[in-house]
């Protein structure tokens, strides 16, 4: 426990911070498995409309400090990479 009121304050916030952290990843890996659902089942359009959805996410994580840019920017590509893929393997048949 802590014994000074500014470590009391500083354990409350980053408690917080933990929580809302948690809560935000949780939500961006729905996200992507969402996205990743739609592209196995062959629905392209949701899949993009979901991979637009997932990439704001993952924005919107670097700003708030939750996710690196470089963690974000590899997640992204790789997803649009798979998108991609998954288009490009559609349009072949």
């Amino acid at each position: 426990m802590p014994h000074h009121k500014s470590a009391e304050k500083a354990l409350r916030r980053s408690e917080k911070r933990r929580l809302r952290n948690r809560m935000f990843k949780s939500r961006v890996k729905t996200e992507i498995k969402r996205f990743l659902e739609y592209l196995n089942a062959g629905k392209l359009e949701e899949a993009e409309k979901q991979l637009r959805v997932a990439q704001s996410l993952l924005h919107k994580g670097v700003s708030k400090g939750i996710f690196h840019r470089n963690k974000a920017a590899n997640k992204i590509s790789k997803l649009f990479a798979k998108f991609n893929q998954a288009k490009a393997k559609l349009q072949a048949h």
